[in-house]
């Protein structure tokens, strides 16, 4: 069983992270308008040195990044990730012309990248997939024009970095019926004819919005891995990347924790202060304790996949289910013990509490996570008999 702790260069590094996240980072995300892209803060985050990382470390290396950062600077800490999200399957599966075209951008942040599987109608349920890729005849839209053709058609939503990204890892129903066999994972740059979007207004600040796809062209130039096997380009994905949301929702629940730490000492209560409150140490206590339970099993998760294990879709999904869950919960019991204060417009909880309550959905709802973990159980037992 795949055990973390961290060594001293580690330690080092995430207080390094902190403190870049809090002076450098920061103040660029407070300039950002909310609901949009903020490139002036993803091209800082090139400048650092951190967007080259999320294609030359592990897993470990990148819930690192994602914990320090959402401590300190949680918008900071999303317009990486989703950077990440959205370039990975270039990474892991693109050719090296798309690869030489599209890498060094995202990684000095000069380009937007976005993962786009939501649909309006197949959101956590990946398989089912409506976004048809019909072939045909089309005008070439690459340098190199051979292969088959396509012409996507039909919508996305909830996708991130949306309208505003300027290359999608798009996936598309290229088999009609054949369920999560017959998907083909796409890169489609903004600008190719057919491609519009809208932005959304959301509940939490970075940008999310909705693409349609009016016959737009593809090539065999721009598929991504092999033909109707785009599922497993989507899966490898998230098996990277929901421990690191993981790691994304310890960083607030820390945040929320020091901060409760800060205020129920300080705070005068009662003749004394707010922690000599046996209900009020208790409830600090359990935040705590919930709190290192998820960043350890955030970190088996993420240990076990730079290690090749063979359960990572099961421990991904049970880091996700686990941490999103903890941080909700952190975060909402800090905002009952700082009270009436916590509410205000600007404080960290009514700004956590705004931004905790997505990565309860987003790349597998809480919902999905659990099936997923069953699933990989019983197959495991069958397995063994």
């Amino acid at each position: 069983m795949p055990a973390f702790s961290l060594d001293p260069p580690q330690s080092a590094w995430c207080a390094e992270l902190r403190a870049l996240a809090a002076e450098r980072l920061r103040p660029l995300a407070e300039k950002g308008e909310p609901g949009h892209v903020n490139r002036a803060l993803v091209t800082e985050l090139g400048q650092l040195g951190l967007l080259e990382r999320l294609f030359t470390s592990g897993a470990v290396d990148l819930c690192l990044m994602r914990e320090s950062l959402a401590y300190a600077c949680t918008e900071a800490e999303t317009a990486l990730a989703l950077q990440g999200l959205g370039a990975h399957p270039v990474h892991a599966h693109g050719t090296p012309a798309q690869r030489d075209r599209w890498l060094p951008r995202v990684a000095d942040g000069t380009a937007i990248a976005a993962f786009a599987l939501s649909e309006p109608a197949a959101g956590s349920d990946a398989a089912a997939l409506e976004l048809r890729a019909e072939a045909g005849a089309s005008e070439p839209v690459a340098e190199s024009d051979g292969g088959a053709r396509w012409r996507l058609t039909g919508e996305k939503c909830w996708i991130s970095n949306a309208p505003e990204a300027d290359f999608y890892t798009v996936f598309a129903r290229t088999t009609p019926g054949a369920g999560a066999r017959g998907v083909t994972a796409f890169l489609v740059p903004a600008d190719r004819p057919g491609l519009t979007g809208t932005g959304l207004d959301m509940l939490s600040p970075h940008p999310i919005g909705a693409l349609s796809f009016d016959a737009v062209p593809v090539t065999a130039d721009d598929v991504l891995g092999e033909v109707d096997r785009g599922f497993r380009v989507a899966m490898g994905t998230l098996n990277l990347f929901r421990p690191s949301v993981g790691a994304f929702a310890v960083g607030m629940a820390q945040a929320a924790l020091d901060a409760t730490l800060t205020h129920t000492a300080e705070r005068d209560a009662f003749g004394g202060k707010l922690k000599d409150l046996q209900s009020v140490a208790h409830q600090v206590a359990e935040m705590a304790l919930r709190t290192e339970a998820a960043r350890l099993m955030v970190y088996a998760a993420a240990t076990a996949y730079d290690e090749g294990a063979a359960d990572v879709p099961k421990r991904a999904a049970m880091a996700k289910l686990l941490a999103t869950e903890t941080a909700q919960y952190v975060v909402d019991q800090a905002v009952q013990l700082h009270g009436a204060r916590a509410l205000r417009r600007g404080h960290l909880l009514e700004h956590l509490y705004r931004e905790v309550r997505a990565p309860r959905i987003y790349e597998g709802a809480s919902e999905v996570q659990r099936g997923i973990i069953a699933k990989e159980l019983y197959a495991t037992r069958e397995a063994a008999q």
